[in-house]
């Protein structure tokens, strides 16, 4: 008997990179094996020389075809054994095991958008619809548009035995969100792009797509983020470490600017100072505040103790980029002050 391998992987194009997959049948028991495929048609090789290597690195039941069948995530490497140079994941492990002791985990919250056609679904086919407020976490046919795409995605996410811990409707018709976490920084990112791959080929059954453009309608809509949950050992354990966590983040500007340049293609354009958002080039931190660049929740406070929600990242960020830089800054300055 044989099953199906839906090999995943990450795409080279530019300002955002998209989700690759193709299919290979293997004989019934058969490890997962390294594949290749065409990089010249992925944004990834020259055609003179096109292949590209799949490494498998993580898999999951197949939620969609089901029985044996399996997704498989993919690094993409060079066919001398390098690691491509799109290849994110290939920088966030050397960091998240250099700060393994710590023990960081995250919780990432993906915002997306439906569109039918040109249309953000829910919009009319002419001008626009009620101003948003209402439709958040809303209910019934004239504030709520694709939930039957939602509830089915958030069961093949659970099939699939992904982290995935919530989803509702977002400030926008159209506009949803779902939860990754609380794991590792690794887990959380594989976990989360196998969830926006069975996003988008949930909402193609329904001939909708979902996008994670950053600001989907111009004007006075909110934009879509990923606002990215993330605690350490220390940081669960005493309010010190939230507020060095903090202040990390900011220390200077070139930190600031580090991390909001790799936050996702349009992070001006959704981080305006409005709708939410701190102005993507100040960085401020505060308690139950949504509009500053990080939120220490109010219950954090209380309790001296737990997480800080990095509220900049971009819908369409990397998330093994944000894990690295997260992980990167805030252990570093922990480590630190450790040793003080």
């Amino acid at each position: 008997m044989s099953f199906k391998a839906e090999y995943i992987w990450i795409d080279g194009t530019e300002p955002t990179a998209k989700l690759r997959s193709k299919t290979r049948v293997l004989a019934d028991g058969a490890e997962l094996p390294t594949w290749g495929f065409d990089g010249s048609s992925t944004n990834q090789a020259e055609g003179h020389a096109s292949d590209r290597v799949l490494k498998p690195v993580f898999s999951c039941p197949d939620p969609i075809r089901g029985g044996d069948n399996v997704l498989v995530l993919c690094e993409v490497f060079n066919t001398d054994g390098t690691a491509h140079e799109t290849n994110t994941r290939a920088l966030l492990r050397p960091i998240a095991e250099r700060f393994e002791a710590q023990e960081a985990i995250f919780g990432i919250e993906q915002e997306y958008t439906f569109f039918k056609g040109e249309r953000p679904l829910g919009f009319p086919v002419a001008g626009f619809p009620a101003a948003q407020g209402g439709y958040y976490c809303g209910v019934g046919a004239d504030e709520v548009f694709g939930r039957d795409i939602v509830e089915l995605h958030l069961d093949r996410c659970i099939e699939a035995g992904l982290a995935i811990c919530g989803i509702n409707a977002e400030v926008m018709p159209g506009q949803w969100e779902f939860q990754i976490g609380p794991v590792d920084a690794l887990t959380a990112s594989d976990h989360l792009w196998i969830a926006r791959w069975l996003l988008y080929r949930t909402a193609e059954d329904f001939e909708v797509s979902a996008t994670l453009d950053a600001k989907p309608v111009k004007g006075d809509w909110n934009g879509a983020g990923a606002h990215t949950n993330f605690s350490t050992k220390a940081m669960r354990e005493g309010y010190d470490a939230i507020i060095t966590a903090c202040e990390s983040l900011g220390a200077d500007q070139e930190k600031v600017l580090e991390h909001v340049s790799q936050y996702g293609f349009g992070i001006q354009d959704r981080l305006t100072g409005l709708h939410e958002t701190a102005p993507w080039d100040v960085y401020s931190y505060g308690v139950s505040d949504r509009g500053a660049s990080v939120r220490i929740p109010w219950q954090v406070e209380v309790e001296k103790k737990g997480y800080i929600e990095d509220r900049r990242p971009n819908a369409n960020v990397d998330p093994y980029v944000v894990t690295r830089l997260l992980v990167n800054t805030c252990c570093s300055a922990l480590e630190k002050a450790e040793q003080v």
